[in-house]
C-alpha cells in the first residue's frame, strides 16, 4: 500500500504546475542592480531602500532594551549599523568578524547614529556581479522562502507547455477597437516581463501596477470575471420562476391590506424601487435584484411587500437575517404588520429549542407557514420549504458567497426557482457594484422617510470621559434614552480596553437614578430579548452594549450614543451604530470617543465620519481601506477574487472589461470558455452567487 506523499510548501499554496506559477506575480521589486558605497548609502538611502556593501566589523547580542543582534560594517568610505529585533544562529554565524556580505535597506537615525532595521543580508565576494534585472519579491506563506518561489518560477516560465496556455487568442480586430491608443505587450511577453523585469524598466510603473505589462494581466482578469457575471445574468433569465403579476388590486389581498394597516405612507423612492420590484416579481425567470438603502431608510416594509406579492400567489417567503438580533426584529415587525391580516409566521433560529425548531420545520415543510423568518439555520438540510417563491436576504456581505448560492440551489427545484432579494444598509461603492454585482439589477432608496433627523456627530478624547458621563445624566434626565457601546466583552490584556462589564458596572454606579442594562453576544438569546424588550418599553434607560445592536434595533427614544473606543471600529461599523438614533423626533447625537495615540488612519477614519452621514462616501473610503473581500463578504468563502486589479485606481478598466466581454459572448463565444478556465478555473461558480 502507497502512502499519500504529503503535499509541498509550494503545492499548499496552489502553486502547483506551470501556468499555476506563471500567474503567481510579483508583490514589489528590489532594486539590486545599483551598489553604492556606506557613504553614499548613508547620503541617498533615508526614504527608500538601497544597496551597499563591507566587512563586518563587529557582531554582538545586547539585551537592552530587548534582545537584538547589532552588527556593524564598513569599507574605505564610512560605517554603518545594522540591527535584527528577530534572529536566527545561522544569520548570527553568517555576519561573523571578518565577512564580507552586501545588505539592502532603508538608512534611519537610531540610538547610536544612522543603521539599517532587518536590512536583507547576503555573504559574497567584493567583486560579486550585480544582478542584470529588479528581483521580484512574491508573495509567501511560512516556511516558503523567495529562494524557492524564484527558482520555481523561473523554472516555469521555461516549460513548453506555458507556450500554448498562454497563447493569444483575443481577436485582434476586436482589441484594437476597444482599447484606444494599445500599447499592451502579449500576454506571455507581458508575465515574463513581469516576473523578470530589465534593470532600465520603470520600476516606479511596476510598484504603482500602471505599466502596460500589467494594465494586460490586469484586463485579461477583469474580462474573465465580467464574461461569467454576463453568463450568470443570461442563464438566470432561462431559468423558470412563478410570476407574479400584479393583478387588479382584490381588496381580499395580502398585500392591499398591509398598505392599510401600515401607519405611514411610502417615500417616493420606496414607492418607485416597489415598482422596480414588482415589474421583477411579474417576470417568469427568477429576480435577482439588491436593495440597498441607507439604514433607517425603511428597507423593511419593501422587503414585506414583496413577501406579501408571493403570499398573494399561494407562494411561501422567507427572510433571512445575519444574526439572531436581527432575524428576530424582522420577525416582530412582521408580526405586527401581517399577524391582522391572518398569516401564518414561523420563526427559525438555531438556538431554538428541538422540539421548537421541529415543529417550525414541520409547518413550513406542510406549506401551513406562509411566511418564515429566521437566520443561516433556513439553508440547513433538514429545512423543507413546501412552496417557497421569494427569498429575502438581509446584510447579504454578512453572509459570504457559498451562503448566497446555497440558498439559490438550495430553493430551486426542476420547475421553478424563486426570486430573491438581497437588502444592504451597506451602500456598495460604484466600482464594486461594477464589478462584483454586474449579474445582479441595483434598487437604491435614496431618501430618508419624513421625520428622520440628521445625526450630530462629536469626536471626544477618552480623558474627557467624566464630562461624557454628566452629559449623558442630563440627557436621561430629559427623559430620553441612550446607547453606550464597548467594543469587547472580557478584558484583554494586549488592547487594554474598557470592557463592556466595566462600563456597565461605573456607569450603574455613576447614574443611580437610572436603570442601565447590558446585552452582549454571550447572552443567551432569550436573556437578550428580555433586555432589548425591557429597553424599547423605557424600562431601561441606558443600553450598555457590544456590536450586537449594530443592526435591527429600533427605539425612537434613544436619541444618543457614545462609541468607547471608536477609534477600533470600522467605517461600516461606526455608521450602521450610529444609524440606531436619529429614529424620533429628539436632535440625536452620536459622540465617538477614542484612546491616543490615535493613528494616521484612525484620526482620518473618526474625522470622515463627523463630516458626513453619507453611506455611499463612507463605503468609498472603506473599499480603499479594506479591500472588496471583506465588503463583499467574499472572504469567507476562502477563494482569491481579483489579484492584479485595484478598484479604486482601475476602474477605468472596468468599463473597457465590460464592453469587450459583450463582444466576445457576441461574436466569439468560441473563445470564452478558454479565456474563463485560464483565469478562473473552478472559481466561476463563485461569481454567480
Amino acid at each position: 500500500m502507497t502512502t499519500k506523499r504529503p503535499p509541498t510548501a509550494l503545492e499548499k499554496m496552489g502553486l502547483n504546475s506551470p501556468m499555476a506559477l506563471a500567474l503567481h506575480l510579483p508583490a514589489r521589486y528590489e532594486d539590486e542592480t545599483e551598489l553604492f558605497t556606506i557613504e553614499e548609502a548613508l547620503a541617498l538611502g533615508r526614504f527608500h531602500s538601497i544597496q551597499t556593501q563591507g566587512i563586518v566589523i563587529r557582531n554582538q547580542v545586547t539585551f537592552r532594551p530587548r534582545r537584538q543582534l547589532l552588527v556593524t560594517i564598513e569599507d574605505d568610505t564610512a560605517s554603518l549599523q545594522l540591527r535584527f529585533l528577530n534572529f536566527y544562529p545561522s544569520q548570527q554565524k553568517q555576519m561573523a568578524v571578518g565577512a564580507h556580505v552586501r545588505v539592502r535597506g532603508e538608512v534611519r537615525d537610531g540610538y547610536q547614529g544612522a543603521e539599517m532595521v532587518h536590512p536583507t543580508v547576503r555573504a559574497v565576494v567584493p567583486e560579486a556581479p550585480l544582478s542584470a534585472s529588479l528581483t521580484p519579491v512574491y508573495p509567501a506563506s511560512a516556511g516558503l522562502s523567495q529562494t524557492i518561489i524564484r527558482k520555481a518560477v523561473l523554472k516555469a516560465l521555461q516549460d513548453a507547455s506555458l507556450k500554448e496556455s498562454l497563447a493569444e487568442f483575443l481577436p485582434t480586430k476586436l482589441m484594437a477597437e476597444i482599447l484606444p491608443s494599445n500599447d499592451w505587450p502579449p500576454l506571455q511577453d507581458a508575465i515574463t516581463y513581469l516576473h523578470k523585469p530589465p534593470a532600465d524598466a520603470n520600476t516606479q510603473s511596476l510598484l504603482e501596477r500602471t505599466h502596460p505589462a500589467w494594465r494586460r494581466v490586469q484586463f485579461e482578469e477583469l474580462l474573465a470575471q465580467q464574461i461569467s457575471l454576463k453568463r450568470a445574468h443570461a442563464i438566470r433569465r432561462e431559468r423558470r420562476a412563478p410570476s407574479f403579476e400584479n393583478e387588479a388590486q382584490k381588496t381580499t389581498s395580502i398585500e392591499d391590506g398591509l398598505l392599510k394597516v401600515l401607519p405611514f405612507k411610502l417615500t417616493g423612492a420606496q414607492a418607485r424601487v416597489w415598482s422596480e420590484i414588482g415589474l421583477d416579481l411579474s417576470n417568469n425567470f427568477p429576480m435577482n435584484r439588491l436593495l440597498q438603502g441607507d439604514v433607517g431608510s425603511g428597507k423593511t416594509v419593501i422587503a414585506a411587500l414583496a413577501a406579501a406579492r408571493a403570499m398573494d400567489h399561494g407562494y411561501q417567503a422567507a427572510i433571512m437575517a445575519p444574526t439572531e438580533i436581527l432575524a428576530e426584529q424582522h420577525y416582530l415587525k412582521m408580526q405586527e404588520w401581517f399577524e391582522p391580516l391572518g398569516v401564518q409566521i414561523a420563526w427559525l433560529s438555531g438556538s431554538l429549542k428541538a422540539k421548537e425548531k421541529r415543529l417550525a420545520q414541520e409547518i413550513i415543510e406542510s406549506g401551513e407557514a406562509q411566511l418564515i423568518i429566521g437566520t443561516h439555520a433556513l439553508i440547513q438540510d433538514k429545512v423543507s420549504f413546501a412552496k417557497l417563491g421569494l427569498a429575502v436576504i438581509d446584510e447579504q456581505h454578512r453572509f459570504g458567497v457559498r451562503q448566497r448560492l446555497e440558498i439559490q440551489q438550495r430553493v430551486g427545484s426542476e420547475l421553478f426557482y424563486c426570486h430573491q432579494l438581497m437588502m444592504s444598509a451597506t451602500p456598495i461603492p460604484r466600482t464594486l457594484a461594477m464589478t462584483y454585482y454586474a449579474d445582479l439589477d441595483v434598487s437604491v432608496i435614496d431618501e430618508l422617510p419624513p421625520g428622520r433627523k440628521p445625526i450630530a456627530t462629536k469626536v471626544v478624547k477618552a480623558a474627557r470621559r467624566d464630562e461624557v458621563i454628566g452629559g449623558l445624566h442630563d440627557w436621561l434626565t430629559k427623559g430620553l434614552q441612550a446607547y453606550w457601546v464597548c467594543p469587547l466583552i472580557e478584558e484583554s490584556e494586549v488592547l487594554q480596553l474598557q470592557t463592556a462589564v466595566e462600563s456597565f458596572e461605573q456607569l450603574t454606579q455613576a447614574l443611580p437614578n437610572f436603570k442601565v442594562g447590558l446585552v452582549h453576544g454571550r447572552l443567551k438569546s432569550e436573556e437578550k430579548a428580555a433586555v432589548m424588550a425591557a429597553f424599547k418599553a423605557n424600562e431601561i434607560q441606558l443600553l450598555v452594549a457590544t456590536t450586537v445592536i449594530e443592526v435591527g434595533v429600533d427605539v425612537p427614544n434613544a436619541a444618543l450614543m457614545v462609541i468607547e473606543h471608536a477609534e477600533r471600529f470600522g467605517y461600516a461599523q461606526i455608521h450602521q451604530l450610529r444609524g440606531r438614533v436619529g429614529r424620533g423626533s429628539a436632535d440625536s447625537v452620536c459622540i465617538l470617543m477614542y484612546a491616543e495615540p490615535l493613528s494616521l488612519a484612525a484620526k482620518e477614519r473618526l474625522q470622515t465620519l463627523r463630516e458626513t452621514s453619507d453611506g455611499f462616501v463612507i463605503a468609498e473610503r472603506d473599499l480603499s481601506l479594506r479591500g472588496p473581500g471583506e465588503l463583499l463578504g467574499a472572504k469567507q468563502s476562502g477563494d482569491a477574487m481579483l489579484r492584479f486589479v485595484d478598484l479604486q485606481h482601475d476602474a477605468w478598466l472596468i468599463e473597457l472589461a465590460q464592453t469587450a466581454a459583450e463582444r466576445l459572448l457576441a461574436e466569439h463565444s468560441d473563445l470564452v470558455e478558454r479565456h474563463l478556465e485560464r483565469w478562473l478555473g473552478s472559481r466561476t461558480e463563485f461569481l454567480k452567487a
